[in-house]
């Protein structure tokens, strides 16, 4: 399967509500959770790469996973092995500024970083991250 290569910001309609921002009310995105350690290597690569490639990003408070903010629909396509895509159902979510999800925080909050993540540009550095940590562990 594939995904979608726009890397269009997670919005959603708010012209009907005066004064409400897509960044700090109901945006709609979708949440792809990771393993720490394969999230943190990945968040590497995409700094590591040309543009502005990583967008929002929450972490747990046992520091066990995290989230990465996606376009609305990725989870419709989503099959990286290791990870979930948490589909929002037009919920939105409140990003700014506390952290949309209890129990977390943000290791890249909104307005540090783009809104969502490329799915397409996550999918590579997820594929990447796991290649490095299986390389390191077997050198142990």
């Amino acid at each position: 399967m594939e995904t979608s290569q726009s890397n269009d910001p997670c919005t959603s309609d708010t012209s009907d509500r005066p004064g409400a921002s897509p960044a700090t009310d109901d945006a709609t995105c979708d949440l792809v959770t990771v393993p720490a350690r394969q999230g943190l290597e990945a968040v590497d690569i995409l700094r590591r790469g040309p543009g502005e490639a990583v967008g929002s990003v929450l972490h747990d408070d046992g520091c066990d996973t995290l989230g990465f903010l996606v376009p609305a629909g990725t989870a419709a396509c989503w099959d990286v092995p290791g990870s979930t895509c948490t589909e929002t159902n037009g919920r939105g979510l409140s990003l700014a500024p506390e952290p949309p999800v209890e129990g977390s925080d943000w290791l890249l909050p909104p307005g540090e970083a783009d809104l969502a993540t490329d799915p397409v540009v996550l999918r590579r550095a997820l594929g990447e991250a796991a290649r490095l940590i299986e390389a390191a562990d077997s050198r142990r």
